[in-house]
């Protein structure tokens, strides 16, 4: 399963996509609100677990290479989310991009694909995006796509030890009807 957008191509993983993933995930500065993600987790568990992911569900995080030159860029997608919250069950959108391609509105783009897949194909009634409160670029980006935030529903991240610096996350919502109104 493939999405296409104006500039991207977001498609299923190849094990060539591996070792660009272990260097997005080794970037300190795109790594600053995420825990750190293990080499070996990065080249191995963390895309293998997209791969069953797609294969049980039909959606993922699925890896993002620029359609005119094929170059990986990250990876964009859907998710269910695998823990228990006061919002679950539900299904997440997330990011995570190379720091040379920020500012250029790939994600925003590529996100864009994939809420349409997931209101329209999945049928999803909402989709929802998490992060630490001080990831105003995520933050951003999640507006941009008309997420909705509320401060009321802030949450500790029950997979995050407690006491670490990331485990306050803000919960931002969209509706499948308030999507289709704005597009």
């Amino acid at each position: 399963m493939n999405l296409i957008t104006k500039r991207l191509q977001l498609r299923e993983w190849r094990d060539a996509d591996r070792e660009p993933f272990a260097e997005i995930s080794a970037d300190p500065a795109v790594m600053e609100f995420l825990i750190p993600l293990q080499r070996e987790k990065a080249l191995g568990e963390w895309i293998d677990n997209q791969i069953n992911h797609m294969q049980a569900h039909g959606f993922c995080f699925w890896a993002v290479e620029r359609k005119e030159d094929g170059i990986f860029i990250g990876t964009v997608g859907l998710r269910k989310v695998g823990y228990e919250a006061f919002f679950t069950p539900a299904v997440e959108i997330g990011w995570r991009i190379a720091r040379p391609f920020w500012g250029l509105g790939y994600a925003p783009e590529a996100a864009q694909a994939c809420l349409q897949f997931g209101f329209d194909t999945l049928n999803l009634s909402e989709i929802i995006a998490i992060t630490v409160p001080s990831n105003l670029k995520s933050r951003r980006v999640m507006s941009k796509l008309g997420m909705a935030y509320n401060p009321n529903e802030d949450f500790d991240h029950p997979l995050v030890p407690k006491g670490h610096y990331l485990r306050r996350h803000v919960l931002y919502r969209l509706l499948r009807d308030q999507w289709q109104n704005n597009n």
